[in-house]
């Protein structure tokens, strides 16, 4: 199976699911599991902060710090392509009573900084009140520039805002930019760290920030059904995660720029944009939306969209030669004129 359709598919390797089996375990709730406490301060090392709390999924890290930043009628402003936003349920609204004041991106990903200024509101009772800036890299594959990334964070420290990063690809974006992930990390008081995208665990997200942020984030974690007993045997495959692939991550993006390059020469598929492990394609739709059908007869699976967008991702389940019998699938279905019974128009 060639599976393009996110990062998160990867199944745990052999070398991961040993270290699964051979975890110490105890119960989290309780504190006492020793291989969860070893990720959470690692992960937290790693990243520059005082602590680190396990999560079972990135969903939750997000929301458990957007909470733990703000009470029950604050705002925080974030990105209307934001995950937080806009693919994760409403949670900070529904569950945490915070508003989110959404703004437009540039095409680089990047929130305007005159944009985010003129979100932040004035103390008055009329408005909720502005207490958290969240940002996102990578974000649609693409990095945030450092230089953006601190002075967006410098803005929203004058206005006393706290700062989140959901850094569910943060990895990829350090990958990219040739820095630690520290680096990444620095600008925000807290973090949310996934292991189960291209690092190719099966699941575990982490949020990192300084102590009193991870204590109220305890809380939370605990009232949104996040309190986990033997989780150890997870937080055993995110530290083998940390420790075998995240410099792997760099062939995932090379292999995204050779997908891009080679998707370029066939003329039914333009390519939109690629960066880090995603490359955006859009497919001509020539034969009736046959194209995912036909893929997917040959073992390979996309999100075919027509006359929009398709995101490609690539991961540590995906090898080049994958890659080129992919590239010889769809060349071939544009070029032999018709496919599982639909003819190509025109």
């Amino acid at each position: 199976m060639i599976d393009l359709r996110s990062d998160t598919v990867t199944r745990p390797s052999r070398g991961m699911l040993n270290a699964m089996s051979a975890a110490p375990l105890g119960d989290d709730v309780w504190g006492d599991d020793p291989t969860v406490q070893r990720l959470q301060d690692e992960i937290a090392a790693r990243c520059g902060k005082q602590a680190g709390l396990f999560f079972p999924t990135g969903t939750q890290s997000n929301l458990a710090g957007i909470m733990a930043h703000c009470e029950r009628g604050d705002e925080y402003i974030v990105g209307q392509q934001a995950h937080t936003y806009k693919f994760e349920g409403g949670g900070a609204a529904i569950l945490g009573s915070v508003q989110p004041q959404p703004i437009e991106h540039d095409i680089d990903g990047t929130l305007p900084l005159a944009r985010i200024q003129e979100a932040i509101k004035p103390v008055d009772p009329h408005f909720a009140r502005t207490r958290l800036l969240a940002l996102e890299n990578t974000i649609g594959g693409k990095v945030l520039p450092q230089a953006y990334v601190q002075q967006a964070t410098e803005l929203a420290a004058r206005h006393g805002l706290a700062r989140h990063l959901d850094g569910a690809r943060a990895f990829n974006a350090a990958i990219d930019m040739n820095v630690a992930i520290e680096a990444v990390c620095a600008p925000f008081d807290s973090a949310s760290i996934c292991f189960s995208k291209g690092l190719g665990a099966p699941v575990g997200s982490a949020l990192v920030g300084e102590r009193d942020v991870i204590e109220r984030a305890k809380r939370w974690r605990k009232v949104l059904g996040g309190g986990m007993r033997q989780s150890g045997v997870l937080a055993a495959a995110c530290l083998y995660a940390l420790d075998h692939h995240v410099q792997a991550l760099a062939d995932d993006h090379e292999n995204a720029d050779w997908l891009a390059r080679s998707l370029a020469s066939i003329d039914e598929v333009r390519v939109l944009s690629h960066a880090t492990n995603m490359v955006f394609v859009e497919f001509s739709d020539r034969a009736g939306g046959a194209l995912g059908p036909a893929l997917a007869s040959q073992g390979m699976l996309v999100q075919a969209v027509y006359g929009g967008p398709s995101r490609l991702v690539l991961h540590r389940d995906v090898s080049r030669e994958d890659l080129k019998a992919f590239f010889s699938a769809v060349q071939a279905f544009y070029v032999s004129g018709h496919v599982a019974g639909a003819t190509l128009k025109g």
